[in-house]
């Protein structure tokens, strides 16, 4: 079973929905069968590499007064999966470099890790991902060379691999993140419950996917 999953480091549901799967796939009896392919989904694809209001912020833009309590609940589900969501901290950022290394890291077969080490960096600590020195680090620490990271960051490499996943989920009908596209299926939000998600894919049958 081929599970892509369409997601943004920018996105805290994506944060989420990643705790949940892993969950879920935990508990499934026959694991091995499932292969997860990571797909870069750029949320902010105009926004530049220099940081400017945290993410916080850019909701109370948003949602006005129904901003705070929308946070507080984003960070409550967030604790409620282990994890620290420091909007206040976070500052959105162009986030193609970073999708690019996930897909150097997908060739070295290191993709979750990646994926888990930027989604630290961005929503706990509050890094700029964006940062050649700080994806550099990033990548040393998932266990990539930083002589290939080095060159992927000077370089063009994996590009077109990003963007062909833009116009993947186009073809699939994602209009947003964390998004599931299981055995070529149409979408589904990523960000369920582990059960059930567990139950999603365990109603899966074997062998009846389309390609893609």
């Amino acid at each position: 079973m081929k599970v892509e999953i369409y997601a943004d480091v920018l996105c805290p549901w994506c944060y989420i929905g990643k705790r949940r799967l892993t969950a879920a796939l935990d508990q499934l009896a026959d694991r091995d069968r499932v292969r997860l392919v990571w797909r870069g989904f750029e949320l902010a694809p105009d926004q530049g590499r220099t940081p400017g209001p945290t993410a916080a912020e850019a909701m109370t833009g948003w949602w006005g007064d129904r901003a705070q309590a929308r946070i507080a609940h984003i960070r409550s589900l967030g604790a409620a999966e282990g994890l620290e969501l420091n909007l206040h901290l976070a500052r959105p950022v162009n986030t193609f470099d970073a999708h690019r290394l996930c897909r150097l890291a997908a060739a070295r077969g290191s993709a979750d890790q990646i994926v888990e080490r930027l989604l630290r960096a961005y929503h706990t600590e509050g890094l700029n991902v964006a940062d050649p020195q700080v994806l550099r680090r990033l990548g040393g620490e998932a266990g990539l060379a930083d002589a290939e990271v080095r060159a992927l960051l000077a370089g063009d490499d994996h590009a077109e691999e990003v963007r062909a996943d833009r116009r993947r989920a186009a073809e699939h009908g994602v209009t947003g993140v964390p998004s599931l596209v299981i055995d070529g299926r149409p979408p589904v939000p990523g960000v369920q419950p582990s059960a059930e998600l567990r139950r999603l894919l365990e109603d899966i049958p074997h062998g009846v996917g389309r390609p893609g």
